[in-house]
């Protein structure tokens, strides 16, 4: 009997690795003879690497590089040489967990960190490059990306300019002479869940902005800054792509990715999956368990568990879900390839004793599911 455990992380409490050793743990408690495959995974946001890596036996490799208001900081990106493929997790440069709640500015922060990862992924050797784009601190349409990579971003004096988003509205021209060749030998995917084009009232300073420390009037400037931006891009490369859907991913960061290196938005659960070979691990098992912190409706918007189902359905094989909390809707998912969804807690209790005891909520929670489950397969 093969039981597959693919869950993202519980957020403040257990990475996905983490959770799925402990419903390994419960599982085994119930059920000593069952094969138990464990296979971490994440939707394209905070996690991303480590869980490809994780499930994939992929190599860590580390890299200091600038973070998202020049701060040195220690970034890790993820290598898989058989495929010669580079994970590279924004956040671990960019990311908004690196500046804290006083200090962050969508007017500078800028995506040069990130920019660092894609040249050290590109002295490798990569042939193909994921971008798992979830959690930046940044606005700046991924300008200190490109920068870092050799473009370079004039003012009307042919000065270069200062890095961040709000910068880029005292751009005159844009020099691509020195720009990375090895960019356009290299497969780009954008591993994002958002649709947003890159300005305008559903663009990524009104929508992504405030959270970045944005107030109305920046987020109105930086939404114009942007757009002078793409305007000086489309005249440099012959087309304008910041309307094409994903483009106001991560401040921006997919406007610059679609527009210098082409690069494919996918479903970033479906790029973990296929990344961590999830489709034939389900193959002849019995039963698939996931989770996430919190499933609710939103998990239809391409979340883990919404993705682990998919892949479970295509092989007519039942999935359970242990969440730290079951939210409003999440019974919608029984029509998507869910069968059914268990809280964690036993009784009353705060956050932050749920966060604290993950892991033993997590196991006893398996067991009970592990009990259930051979019963049920003996009649």
């Amino acid at each position: 009997m093969k039981i597959v455990i693919a869950p993202d992380s519980f957020k403040d409490s257990l990475d996905a690795a983490g959770v799925a050793r402990a419903i390994a743990a419960g599982l085994g408690e119930a059920w000593p003879e069952a094969e138990l495959v464990e296979c971490p995974m994440a939707d394209g946001g905070e996690g991303t690497m480590d869980a490809i890596l994780a499930a994939s036996h992929g190599q860590l490799r580390r890299q200091t590089v600038r973070g998202p208001l020049g701060q040195s900081v220690e970034a890790g990106w993820g290598w898989l040489p058989q495929s010669r493929t580079a994970i590279i997790e924004m956040a671990q440069a960019s990311g908004l967990q690196l500046v804290p709640t006083g200090q962050r500015d969508a007017c500078r922060s800028s995506t040069w960190g990130t920019g660092e990862l894609i040249a050290a992924a590109l002295a490798a050797g990569a042939q193909r490059i994921v971008l798992a784009i979830g959690g930046s601190a940044t606005n700046d349409a991924g300008s200190g990306m490109l920068r870092a990579l050799g473009l370079r971003l004039l003012d009307a004096d042919g000065q270069a300019l200062e890095e961040g988003g709000l910068a880029l509205a005292k751009l005159a021209r844009i020099d691509a002479s020195d720009l990375d060749p090895r960019l356009a030998e290299v497969q780009f995917e954008v591993a994002a869940d958002v649709d947003n084009p890159l300005c305008g009232t559903n663009g990524a300073s009104a929508i992504f902005g405030p959270q970045k420390g944005a107030n109305p009037q920046q987020v109105q400037a930086l939404d114009q800054a942007l757009g002078h931006f793409a305007d000086h891009c489309a005249q440099l490369l012959g087309e304008d792509v910041r309307d094409y859907p994903g483009c106001g991913a991560a401040g921006g960061m997919g406007f610059a990715a679609r527009a210098f290196m082409g690069a494919q938005f996918r479903p970033g659960v479906e790029v973990v999956a296929e990344l961590a070979g999830l489709d034939a691990l389900v193959q002849g098992a019995a039963l698939v368990v996931t989770g996430e912190g919190r499933f609710d409706a939103q998990t239809l918007r391409g979340k883990t568990p919404m993705g682990v189902a998919r892949v479970a359905k295509r092989h007519g094989v039942p999935v359970v879900v242990l969440a730290g909390t079951l939210g409003e809707g999440y019974q919608q998912l029984y029509a998507h390839g869910v069968d059914a969804a268990f809280a964690l807690a036993s009784g009353p209790m705060s956050l932050e004793q749920a966060c604290a005891n993950a892991a033993e909520l997590l196991q006893a929670r398996a067991c009970d599911i592990g009990r259930l489950w051979r019963c049920a397969t003996r009649t």
